[in-house]
């Protein structure tokens, strides 16, 4: 296997938006339905970098081939808060590469002092749920169509990760940290 996982960097822009693209095209993992147009993406990216934001890139063979980011919510009394996301391109989901990518972001994440990670999941994804459960996520709610594509409501189930929650039976939040 050649994997690596890196911080974002500007040179992975390009690549970036494309998986982006790929995966929003899909209609089943992320709220966009594609992705933004260039330079809208290019601006977002580039405010990660300049804020020092938790994105992390899966590197196949030198090649971008999923993400992994936790971004800060907004308002003074949710500082603590981030939010994550993740995508891989169809050909690369499967092959253990999803598990280190959380892993590394999140670690991230509580290096930036984030002390909790939200994420939304569709109640149809049961692989992605169980990688999330894995790594010592709890669900939290049923968020009843929380998202509607071509015009039929979703259902996500919100599920968290504390930094300071005991370590489950199968998760070692522990190898999370710093």
């Amino acid at each position: 296997m050649s994997l690596s996982i890196e911080p974002l960097a500007e040179a992975h822009f390009d690549a970036l938006r494309a998986v982006l693209d790929t995966v929003a095209r899909e209609k089943r993992y992320l709220a966009f339905t594609q992705a933004p147009p260039r330079e809208q993406a290019f601006a977002f990216y580039g405010q990660i970098l300049a804020r020092g934001d938790c994105l992390r890139v899966a590197l196949w063979q030198g090649r971008v081939v999923g993400w992994c980011d936790v971004l800060p919510v907004h308002g003074e009394a949710r500082a603590h808060v981030g939010t994550l996301g993740i995508g891989l391109l169809p050909a690369f989901r499967g092959r253990s590469i999803g598990e280190p990518l959380m892993r590394a972001a999140i670690a991230g994440a509580w290096a930036r002092g984030i002390t909790r990670i939200e994420l939304t999941v569709r109640t149809d994804n049961t692989r992605a749920k169980a990688l999330y459960e894995r790594l010592g996520f709890q669900t939290e709610g049923l968020m009843r169509h929380a998202m509607r594509i071509d015009g039929v409501g979703l259902d996500n189930w919100a599920m968290a990760l504390l930094r300071d929650q005991p370590a489950s039976a199968t998760a070692s939040t522990s190898s999370l940290s710093p």
